[in-house]
């Protein structure tokens, strides 16, 4: 009898309840707040809810909370829930790195080349609504959601939901509870300035957690007999941990929701509050150890759960495995919102037809490529079940981008331009609707430009124009550029050498996919080289070696299918030209025409997830006579963007070895010893000189190698790198330094 009183009065200590109030069946409401990262800690709570056989009969969330209290609502488990959430890379996720192939060579250009692009509009400049369009996070959703896409209102979800958004125009709160659920929890969690908002029913909606993180009262609307709550906001910081304006900024926001809870966490039954202090809202890479102590936190409160358990009559529903959908067949397409694209256009990009079965891989894919154009704010979209069985209608819904005018920024240094800050205007739809010009001006050590207007006509012929100037000096070795006999009139090993390069390209472009382009077009060229070192003629300030005029045909084929320009971990590289050069101006006069034919081949593969190896072959050689030797192919240096036939080549300083034709091989070693963080080891080995197809040298033992082996850091910048590299055969060692992406 005493044991059973202190039963009675243990359950009244723990929920509050009278005794009227514990009859029946009580009903059980899960409520979950938000918090970025530390919202991976209602995992490892969900595990101890279901491992203790408690049936939950609604579930209510914010941002991070409405993800996790979604999936769980549409039929996961918390043990289903840690292991999707173990394989999501969420820097993927946050930037919204689309993938790779998801663009074309001139978007990849754009997104390998700047470190920011702004919005510029009427002679001003705009910042974007977020760092994010969450194209990946909607695609994550959609993929996981599908099994239940045919559910428009929540409530009927295996177990009913609802979430909580900010509507950014009033500040006033909003209760989803029908409609698309992707969007729906994409939109409770569009953490401002991290995500763009979300418009749902002509709303402008934003984080939940702005006005309520902790949805108790709606959720006790609903007619719950219990409430189960888990908070992992955050508490008031102490003096010493304010260090920084964003600290004393989150102290702020915070004040709101901590008084908020003083109330709301006394309305709780069960409040379990994980400790989870040590972690920040984009600790996501801590995930493992955040899940777990949520599992620790709702352990504390197990006597009390257990206790709900045997109250409870009617037992959870036996939860079905969830079977993943990798294949889609879509009866009907329907796009909205799009005026200044056609619809061919959009269905184009995304390579899908009507009552096509694809690859889910393939479809997520293809809404990618859409949005990799940059030309729609938004790309929503919604696969619906059709009235034919295992089918479903696609509903894509676009947002055009008003903005036609981009302005972007970057900076570089590397040991052979210097120093140089890069800016570049870019704008859209100055002719036709899908053209786009470019120009970027780069000032520095040394001035350049690079130009270039391309009407964008897809897998159809696209026109080009492209102009560039590049400038630089460099000392470099004599025999790089002077005769024997020269050499030995003038006994120098060494000359400062200026050469300036204008070229200028008309081409027509057609690609047999994404990564596969042939390009033929006609090309202009001046080339000036020169040198003060010494002077020829005593009526002149300098030597000049070649000041010529040059027209020449083009064809290019390239297929790149890196994951990665700079560290790629798979894919395969075919990069070809061949230019037949038919007239010069012939400033020494010893033009005859010729032709320069160049290729290179490189495959990546990784043995581990930190640990990829990239091999790449190359070769060239000249075709007819070599009277003009100013367009020859010269290895040394490292480098990313060099011009002509300037080849980089490990060991050897830029410019060093010179001939009309060479062979080289590299391997490249890459361990990523700290997530962004990369330790480089490169082995390259060549043959260089005139005519070595000709006479067999090409296959014979390498008379160049040299090593390298170096640190480099991925930023936003670009790549931060520092390589020591040397040649046994020179017996000399050089630092190469670069700072930002090539340009």
């Amino acid at each position: 009898m005493k044991r059973l009183i202190l039963g009675i009065l243990f359950v009244f200590s723990c929920f509050g309840f009278s005794q009227e109030d514990l009859k029946g069946d009580p009903k059980v409401g899960l409520v979950l707040s938000g918090g970025g990262a530390k919202g991976l800690a209602h995992i490892g709570a969900l595990k101890v809810i279901d491992s203790l056989g408690i049936r939950v009969d609604y579930v209510a969330g914010t941002s991070m909370g409405a993800i996790v209290g979604a999936l769980y609502a549409s039929g996961y488990s918390g043990n289903e829930i840690d292991s999707i959430f173990k394989d999501v890379d969420f820097d993927k996720i946050i930037n919204d790195n689309l993938p790779r192939a998801s663009k074309t060579f001139y978007e990849r250009d754009n997104s390998e080349k700047y470190a920011v692009s702004l919005p510029f509009d009427k002679f001003k400049l705009a910042l974007p609504s977020g760092l994010s369009r969450g194209q990946n996070t909607l695609s994550l959703l959609s993929k996981l959601l599908l099994h239940v896409s045919n559910v428009d209102d929540f409530s009927e979800l295996p177990i009913p939901f609802f979430c909580i958004a900010t509507n950014v125009e009033t500040g006033a709160p909003v209760i989803l509870d029908s409609g698309s659920l992707p969007q729906a929890i994409a939109a409770s969690g569009a953490f401002p300035s991290l995500f763009q908002p979300v418009i749902i029913d002509d709303q402008i909606l934003i984080d939940g957690g702005v006005v309520n993180n902790y949805p108790i009262d709606e959720l006790k609307a609903k007619g719950l007999d219990i409430i189960v709550g888990v908070d992992v906001q955050d508490d008031l910081a102490t003096r010493e941990e304010l260090k920084s304006a964003p600290d004393i900024l989150l102290q702020i926001n915070n004040y709101r929701t901590i008084n908020d809870m003083k109330v709301k966490s006394k309305k709780t039954d069960i409040y379990i509050k994980p400790d989870i202090r040590d972690y920040t809202v984009v600790s996501f890479s801590e995930g493992r150890s955040i899940i777990e102590q949520g599992f620790v936190a709702a352990q504390k409160k197990q006597d009390a759960l257990e206790k709900i358990a045997e109250m409870q009559v009617e037992k959870p529903t036996e939860r079905k495995r969830i079977q993943p959908i990798n294949r889609v067949k879509i009866s009907t397409i329907i796009v909205e919102g799009n005026e200044l694209y056609t619809r061919s256009y959009v269905l184009g990009k995304i390579k899908i037809k009507s009552d096509e079965e694809i690859d889910y891989i393939d479809f997520v894919r293809g809404v990618n490529n859409l949005a990799a154009t940059n030309n729609f704010e938004s790309v929503i979209y919604d696969l619906k079940p059709s009235r034919i069985d295992d089918e479903y209608d696609l509903y894509i819904k676009v947002k055009e981008t008003p903005i036609r005018t981009f302005l972007k920024l970057g900076i570089h240094y590397d040991d052979l331009y210097k120093s140089a800050a890069l800016v570049n205007l870019t704008r859209k739809k100055i002719l036709f609707k899908n053209d786009v010009a470019s120009l970027d001006f780069i000032v520095g050590d040394h001035i350049r430009y690079d130009f270039n207007y391309f009407i964008d006509k897809g897998f159809y012929w696209s026109i080009g124009i492209y102009s560039r100037y590049n400038h630089f000096e460099k000392n470099i070795p004599s025999a790089t550029i002077l005769t024997e006999q020269q050499r030995s009139d003038f006994n120098v090993n060494k000359i400062d050498v200026g050469l300036s390069d204008f070229t200028n390209q008309f081409y027509v472009q057609t690609l047999f996919r994404k990564d596969f382009a042939l390009t033929l077009g006609g090309e202009y060229k001046r080339l000036r080289i020169s040198t003060e070192t010494f002077i020829e003629d005593s009526e002149s300030e300098e030597t000049v070696f070649e000041n010529s005029d040059f027209v020449s045909v083009f064809g290019k084929l390239k297929l790149d299918t890196y994951d990665n320009k700079y560290f790629p971990n798979e894919g395969f590289l075919f990069d070809g030209d061949f230019h037949l050069y038919l007239y010069s101006s012939d400033f020494n006069n010893t033009f005859s025409e010729f032709s320069i034919a160049k290729a290179t081949i490189g495959y990546s593969l990784s043995f581990w997830s930190k640990f990829s190896a990239n091999i790449t072959a190359q070769g060239g050689f000249k075709i007819g006579e070599d009277s003009t030797q100013s367009l020859n192919f010269v290895l040394g240096g490292y480098g990313d963007n060099l011009i002509n036939n300037f080849t980089p080549f490990f060991g050897y300083d830029y410019i060093s070895l010179p001939g009309n034709s060479f062979v080289k091989g590299m391997l490249t070693l890459d361990y990523e010893v700290f997530k962004k963080n990369h330790i480089i080891f490169n082995a390259n080995y060549a043959n260089v000189e005139d005519n070595i197809f000709e006479t067999g040298e090409w296959i014979t033992t390498p008379d160049f190698s040299g090593y390298a082996i170096g640190y480099s850091l991925e930023t936003f910048l670009g790549p931060i790198e520092g390589k020591y590299s040397w040649s046994p055969e020179a017996n000399k060692g050089y630092w190469f330094f670069n700072v930002g992406f090539w340009f």
